[in-house]
C-alpha cells in the first residue's frame, strides 16, 4: 500500500505545471512573432518593398 507523506516533495506535479507553463509561453511566444511578422509584411505591402516582402514571407514560413 502506497502512501503519501505530507512533506514529501511531489515532483511529477512539479514537473507537469513546468512543463505546462513552458508549452503556454512558447505557444504566446510564436503567435507574438507570427503576428509582428504579419504586421510587417502589410507595411511592406504598403510601401511596395517587395525584397524586404519576400524576406518576411520566407521568415513566416519557417515558424508556421
Amino acid at each position: 500500500m502506497d502512501k503519501k507523506l505530507l512533506n514529501s516533495p511531489q515532483h511529477s506535479d512539479e514537473n507537469t505545471d513546468s512543463y505546462v507553463a513552458e508549452m503556454f509561453l512558447n505557444h504566446i511566444l510564436l503567435e507574438f512573432k507570427r503576428e509582428k511578422i504579419r504586421k510587417e509584411i502589410d507595411q511592406t505591402l504598403q510601401e511596395g518593398n517587395k525584397e524586404l516582402f519576400m524576406q518576411l514571407t520566407e521568415e513566416l514560413k519557417k515558424i508556421s
